[in-house]
């Protein structure tokens, strides 16, 4: 069996009650930033990583992600009828990206609950997440965050996962890991913790949503048990694969945006629009102008 990572899930079944009333009928990961949406550009970092097939676990009210993924007939044909061939390749391009799958979970019984809902398409493969709100930018001609972490995963054939140091008054917000050092930016994970108050954590090494797992999560999943809120937490599962197969941890070189809050989202508008090739002028002279105001 191959050891190369050909499928991602992303889940995207949440309600985004922090961007409410934007997401009462407008699904978070459609949000945008700058000009393409939240979900594009987690998409976008999959195929550059070498992902083929994109399993979205989806709910009620949010098949406008379906859509977006979908050929769109009438806007093609008016697009190519004015002649706007730029705009036209764009919205074509969406398509060949990856190999969209969608699967609903029927209920919200949490992160691990979600995960294993996409287990009936994923098999026997090794497997990426990628959580819908956490955008991971990294600089050309260098690895995705989902591509550092398979990379690792093909070395090692241990489950990987993405780690990065918060301030330890933020631990609480967080999955956060027991670990130890075993190389530059590399750990050895001995224990996961559920947001922790900052006096309980075990370290300031937090989880930012991008792993890379066996199949044996699967497993794990199935056997957990429901806990807070009566949800099956991927923290548990994730505790027993370290305990049983092994669990790596990675800092990895992308910018990191948490687009499922409010402040991150617009921090992560304003940087990637600084870059924008389109905007990026106008928009640092405005930064410059408004400073001065405040």
């Amino acid at each position: 069996m191959s050891s190369k990572i050909t499928k991602a899930v992303i889940p995207v079944a949440g309600l985004g009650t922090r961007f409410l009333p934007a997401t009462k009928t407008v699904p978070k990961e459609l949000l945008p930033i700058v000009d393409k949406p939240l979900l594009l550009h987690i998409i976008e970092e999959c195929a550059q990583a070498g992902i083929e097939d994109v399993i979205l676990v989806t709910g009620r009210g949010k098949t406008a992600i379906e859509d977006f993924f979908d050929t769109s007939y009438e806007l093609e044909d008016a697009l190519a009828k004015s002649g706007k061939q730029e705009l036209l390749e764009k919205v074509q391009a969406l398509k060949s990206l990856v190999n969209i799958i969608s699967i609903r979970q029927q209920e919200a019984k949490g992160l691990g609950h979600a995960i294993y809902t996409a287990q009936p398409i994923l098999g026997n493969d090794a497997f990426a997440v990628l959580l819908g709100d956490e955008v991971m930018i990294s600089d050309e001609n260098t690895p995705s965050a989902t591509g550092e972490l398979c990379s690792l995963y093909q070395e090692t054939k241990t489950s990987s996962v993405a780690v990065m140091e918060v301030p330890k008054a933020d631990v609480q917000k967080y999955g956060i890991v027991a670990c130890d050092s075993v190389g530059t930016n590399r750990w050895k994970i001995q224990n996961v913790i559920e947001k922790p108050h900052p006096e309980e954590a075990p370290s300031q090494l937090a989880l930012p949503g991008r792993y890379v797992f066996s199949t044996k999560i699967l497993s794990n999943l199935k056997n957990t048990k429901p806990g807070k809120n009566g949800e099956i937490q991927l923290t548990d599962a994730m505790c027993a694969l370290a305990q049983s197969d092994g669990l790596l941890g990675m800092t990895v070189q992308a910018r990191r945006y948490d687009a499922g809050d409010k402040f991150g989202f617009l921090q992560a508008n304003i940087e990637m629009g600084l870059q924008h090739p389109e905007v990026q002028d106008q928009l640092k002279k405005y930064l410059k102008t408004l400073a001065k105001t405040l």
